[in-house]
């Protein structure tokens, strides 16, 4: 295997030191390394962070490789700083059996940009009826630990009392897309003054936020782990705030877009702007900033949605819900967070990783852990050029927004998938 001595750098906003990476491992780490075999990467103004890891992707396949595949999301990920992201289960087939999953698994092997885990489905077909083959899934060599039917919320309580109980036999989790279904049929947006003015039918935030109190709960009578998908109100974290005061075992997640964006953005009708769950209001967003800097919510997680052209250039009314987040989740950390590189680190891979049971990721560069890093230039702006992103598609909210940092480099297991900025496959 090729080492790498990466001269000068900041680990994790630290002094300036030397990072030795040899046969997939960090070597060493210290000034003054001297290893005439390796290739030097100058780390000079560099950040190393541990490789981030991302809780919630689409990527699309199987079933709708027009808008995502594996192979391209996985390379939108490397170029994000990602070295892991867990696939979501709304494939076509769905994947709610060991051989979908097995599949998708293979795939992000194959394509060896990152490690891809695949979510399973909890129910049936994505369907609320009947529970998936869990214990399967989770025995298959993709070796499932977590289960969601992200884009429809596990709504049967008895049914989410089931899979809580089923899947703490082998310690997994449950992720819910917190959505009372039957408080947001028809909806649009954000149930408020924009949503009234506009004429739009409103998504209302109790809709979110009665579902994740039902589910602590769930979570608590049955001693199980819960973990609360794009958590997007101000009264979803004082639910959980108490929730995790009583020890219940819930982690939460929030996306970028809910982190920078209000509502007020649905006034140009852009539908690229049309997210489940949608955007909310700015004093949302303070709630879900302090909550992140807290620990209530526990990870930033990009929820990245792909969908094709003719899915998101049109109507309001019709377009899909989503928006693509792989490749500028960073840059809205830094620019939400500041480099706060400590912070940044916990909440987007060591906790991820340690969600998601993924050994060997969320690990800060030290002698003896697996070389799973990435490479951030904190003084560097750049420009969102749609046209120049690695997905397939170009759904992303911050076309020509002018963000900060830059990926430099990411490393999976020593072998570096982008150099310069670039991906190497």
């Amino acid at each position: 295997m090729s080492s790498y001595l990466i001269s000068n750098v900041s680990v994790v906003g630290a002094a300036p030191t030397d990072v030795l990476i040899r046969d997939g491992v960090v070597a060493a780490v210290g000034a003054g390394l001297d290893a005439p075999e390796a290739t030097v990467v100058d780390g000079t103004g560099l950040v190393a962070l541990p490789g981030l890891v991302d809780l919630h992707t689409h990527l699309r396949e199987p079933g709708r490789e027009d808008a995502e595949t594996v192979e391209s999301g996985s390379r939108a990920a490397a170029l994000g700083g990602y070295t892991a992201v867990c696939a979501m289960a709304n494939t076509s087939p769905v994947a709610d059996t060991a051989g979908v999953v097995e599949q998708v698994w293979r795939l992000g092997r194959e394509a060896g940009l990152v490690d891809v885990q695949p979510i399973g489905a909890v129910t049936v077909g994505l369907a609320g009826e009947h529970l998936a083959e869990l214990g399967a899934m989770a025995d298959s060599a993709a070796r499932v630990r977590i289960f969601s039917d992200d884009g429809h919320c596990v709504a049967d309580p008895r049914l989410m009392r089931r899979a809580l109980e089923y899947v703490k036999a082998f310690d997994g989790t449950i992720a819910q897309h917190a959505e009372e279904p039957r408080l947001t049929e028809g909806a649009q947006m954000h149930e408020g003054e924009v949503s009234t003015r506009l004429g739009l039918t409103g998504w209302p935030a109790v809709a979110e936020e009665a579902i994740i109190a039902r589910d602590v709960l769930l979570a608590e009578h049955v001693g199980s782990r819960l973990h609360v998908c794009h958590v997007s109100t101000a009264g979803s974290v004082e639910v959980l705030r108490q929730a995790k005061a009583r020890g219940v075992r819930v982690t939460a997640e929030v996306t970028p877009h809910h982190l920078l964006l209000t509502d007020s953005r649905a006034e140009t009708y852009d539908p690229v702007y049309k997210v489940n769950p949608p955007l909310r209001t700015a004093a949302d967003i303070a709630a879900l900033r302090a909550a992140l800097v807290e620990g209530v919510i526990d990870i930033v997680a990009t929820d990245h949605a792909p969908h094709a052209v003719e899915d998101k250039e049109c109507e309001w009314a019709y377009a899909r819900p989503g928006m693509l987040g792989l490749e500028t989740a960073l840059s809205i950390a830094l620019d939400v967070l500041g480099p706060q590189w400590d912070l940044i680190a916990e909440r987007m891979s060591r906790t991820p990783a340690r969600i998601a049971g993924l050994e060997g990721h969320g690990l800060d560069p030290a002698p003896g852990v697996p070389a799973n890093l990435t490479l951030v230039d904190p003084a560097a702006r750049r420009t969102i050029e749609p046209a120049e992103l690695a997905s397939r598609s170009r759904n992303t909210p911050y076309a020509r927004m002018t963000l900060p940092g830059r990926i430099v480099a990411t490393f999976l297991r020593g072998e570096p998938t982008v150099l310069d900025g670039k991906a190497l496959k």
